[in-house]
């Protein structure tokens, strides 16, 4: 079971990487939730590939950085589609 939970984490890890995905997004597209990639990149990751980690925690800040332009351009859209149907 352990080993199953190691491999989860270093398959998210790889497709973080790869796509710059958001947690948001890396739980959408394996079908889990948010919580449970976030404990697997950010515990379980460190304890069992923590040259690996080092790589998704850059992802991690960097997406953390970016999130209040995400949540700005998110209320742009909103609006524009709110005056667009009026």
């Amino acid at each position: 079971m352990k080993q199953d939970l190691e491999e989860r984490a270093c398959e998210l890890a790889v497709y973080m990487i790869e796509t710059g995905a958001t947690v948001r997004a890396t739980a959408k597209h394996f079908g889990i939730s948010k919580s449970t990639v976030h404990k697997a990149l950010t515990q379980r990751l460190r304890a069992c590939n923590y040259t690996l980690y080092l790589q998704v925690r850059k992802v991690l800040d960097r997406n953390k950085q970016e999130r209040h332009i995400r949540g700005g351009m998110a209320t742009k859209r909103k609006y524009k589609r709110q005056n667009e149907s009026v």
